[in-house]
């Protein structure tokens, strides 16, 4: 199947790298008029999108700027995809008040940021599908040393949900994503740095990232995106308010 979101308008979060970048490409193959946009604009280099943009989610500023010209050029949004994060290592003895308030200020305050600012234009016309990246370190399972980072992604399935409820009845259907252990920079970044922090080799930290999923390997981008593409789409019109997981197993 082609052109599954042909003549739609989306907005995608952190689409510079990782599972936002498949997302963002997997959307354009589709057909979908993509606003890509990224903290470092320089990591959309080479993304065919209608436009890319640099953003800050932490901004409300920022936020409605963008809103603002995007309804003036395009109208309102068809699909919000709200990927931006970020992965705390460590339990609650090493996080500070500082670490938590950038988690959730990052992690979930970004999404109420963006859906208060794009929520509006689809209301308006009676449609609208917003998919939030969570993780299946949630409340669908803990894990160790993801402590205030499994708090937020706990708090996003709630907003999914909170949302999903207050707007069921106005065509706008908002789902989350709760991806496993994902190939992509960020991980890569995680796995050097904890290698450093314990002595222990690259392959090894590796090996226990692997491990975490039963079937054995690391889930790829662009199988988390192929999910997001179904919840974006029509194809979904009778699904909202779920926490969907793509994880090798790992929730088992």
């Amino acid at each position: 199947m082609s052109g599954r979101l042909q003549g739609k308008v989306a907005l995608v979060t952190a689409a510079g790298q990782g599972i936002g970048r498949a997302i963002a490409e997997t959307f354009i193959a589709e057909g979908a008029s993509v606003i890509a946009t990224d903290l470092a604009l320089d990591k959309l280099d080479g993304l065919k999108a209608r436009e890319r943009r640099k953003l800050d989610v932490r901004s409300r500023a920022d936020i409605e700027a963008l809103a603002g010209d995007i309804g003036r050029a395009l109208g309102a949004l068809d699909i919000l995809v709200n990927c931006a994060g970020y992965v705390h290592q460590g339990n609650i003895f090493d996080c500070s008040d500082t670490d938590w308030d950038f988690s959730f200020d990052l992690n979930v305050k970004s999404m109420h940021r963006t859906i208060q600012a794009f929520l509006p234009g689809m209301l308006e016309k009676k449609s609208g599908s917003i998919v939030n990246i969570s993780s299946a370190v949630s409340s669908i399972r803990g894990v160790p040393n993801r402590y205030v980072y499994g708090a937020t992604k706990a708090a996003v399935i709630g907003l999914t949900k909170a949302v999903a409820a207050d707007f069921i009845k106005q065509g706008v259907r908002c789902n989350a994503v709760c991806p496993g252990t994902i190939e992509s920079p960020s991980l890569d970044e995680r796995v050097a740095a904890l290698s450093k922090e314990t002595g222990r080799s690259i392959e090894a930290v590796e090996k226990d990232f692997i491990a975490r999923q039963p079937m054995g390997r690391l889930g790829k981008p662009g199988e988390v995106a192929a999910l997001v593409l179904f919840l974006a789409s029509d194809e979904a019109s009778y699904i909202t308010g779920q926490a969907h997981l793509v994880d090798g197993g790992m929730a088992l």
